[in-house]
């Protein structure tokens, strides 16, 4: 049987942590579940996981500066950002910041384990985004 990939979930809320679990252990290895986003990048270099899955509006650091950290390090772990931010430019922003995935948290339920599969294969996933008028 194949190595299921290894998972490292980061939101400061904890029953979107909880959701997240619930909607990936059967199919990932959840490796650590962060809910201290000074926490996220000594975890992720520690534990070297497939992706992180990573809110953008955490507690001290954003997601934005956890993925720069984590670029600057030289982190080979895919990034998604997990948001409720489904603006265009935060959309646009993340993808200029390195992640390979954006997912709505309104739409965790029906992206989240086609995003992590997608990334892990080498694509990126974009959300169905609005059209802006």
């Amino acid at each position: 049987m194949a190595e299921r990939l290894r998972i490292i979930l980061a939101d400061d809320n904890s029953a979107i942590l909880k959701a997240e679990e619930d909607i990936l252990e059967n199919d990932f290895q959840i490796v650590c579940a962060i809910n201290d986003s000074r926490s996220v990048v000594p975890k992720v270099s520690e534990l070297k996981p497939d992706v992180v899955v990573l809110d953008i509006s955490m507690d001290d650091l954003n997601g934005f500066d956890i993925a720069h950290q984590l670029r600057t390090k030289r982190c080979t772990s895919k990034i998604i950002f997990l948001s409720v931010h489904e603006e265009l430019e935060f959309i646009r922003s993340a993808f200029d910041a390195g992640v390979s995935g954006y997912v709505f948290k309104s739409r965790m339920n029906t992206d989240l384990r086609t995003a992590i599969k997608t990334v892990q294969a080498g694509g990126v996933f974009i959300p169905h985004a609005p059209i802006p008028q």
